[in-house]
């Protein structure tokens, strides 16, 4: 029993030296990481930035937790304008917060991060959960309601812009129904021009068989060579030459002549007996 309790003790004694000594060596790695960060901080002070960021770097190969040195890394980024590398440093320092108070000041640098990338509703998010770690923050809850107006003109010009592209797209639509519509005509003007053109060229060819007096030439050359045929039938007989009027003929001027005279004679009796006409109306 003695025994036992003997292997015991040497065993646990064993894992709390185990222990200890591995409690140890963390805590001489996050002071060396920290040593790193408290380096970086005095770098980038100093405006030598390249330097600062990889003493920052060794911090987090050392400690991929570290607060510290993704924060101040973040923070180093946001100075130099490289707002996705501080986003993404600050979002890790947030991650690894284990006090409201670490976690406040990361939500509150990626809310400006975000304000700055023109990110106005994702800012009033980080915002509100940097208050919901400090509520008492002046200036967070200033930045909040500056990103809430921020995100409220952003809406309105998302709507406005939408509302443009509509009706750019209904003036687009607008012009080209009216193009269709112009197309068309100037088709059908040039459909009417062509029938036009083939009814001239139908009336001309019509006019070729006309002459002056409108009338199918074919017809009056028909009707030409009838009367030829007709004037071929009925001559008139031949007249009788000069002073050598047949005895026929005398007796008929004479008799003509005759009854001319016994007219004129018969007219003048009919006027002596007639007398002369009065007058009814008045002189005045």
């Amino acid at each position: 029993m003695k025994q036992v309790l003997l292997v015991l003790s040497i065993f646990f004694v064993t894992i709390s030296f185990a222990q200890e000594k591995k409690e140890k060596e963390q805590l001489l790695v996050l002071k060396k990481a920290n040593n790193y960060v408290y380096e970086g901080n005095d770098l980038v002070e100093d405006d030598n930035f390249v330097s600062g960021e990889m003493e920052y770097r060794k911090a987090i190969s050392l400690n991929s937790n570290s607060v510290e040195g993704n924060y101040n890394l973040g923070n180093a980024y946001y100075d130099k304008g490289s707002y996705e590398e501080a986003l993404y440093r600050h979002q890790q320092a947030a991650n690894s917060s284990t006090s409201k108070a670490e976690k406040h000041k990361a939500f509150h640098n990626i809310g400006n991060i975000l304000m700055q990338n023109k990110k106005c509703s994702e800012a009033v998010e980080a915002f509100k959960s940097a208050l919901r770690n400090n509520p008492t923050d002046d200036e967070t809850r200033y930045n909040l309601a500056l990103a809430k107006e921020c995100a409220k003109n952003e809406e309105q010009n998302k709507d406005q812009n939408e509302d443009d592209q509509n009706k750019d797209q209904n003036q687009d639509e607008n012009k080209e129904n009216q193009d269709q519509k112009e197309d068309k005509k100037d088709q059908e003007g040039d459909n009417k021009e062509e029938n036009k053109d083939q009814d001239d060229q139908k009336e001309n060819e019509g006019d070729d068989k006309k002459d002056e007096d409108g009338k199918p030439k074919d017809e009056k050359e028909d009707k030409g060579k009838e009367g030829d045929k007709k004037d071929d039938k009925k001559q008139p007989p031949p007249k009788p030459q000069q002073g050598k009027m047949s005895p026929q003929q005398i007796k008929n001027l004479l008799e003509a002549m005759n009854n001319q005279e016994q007219k004129v004679q018969e007219k003048m009796n009919a006027e002596k007996q007639k007398g002369v006409k009065v007058k009814t109306d008045k002189d005045w």
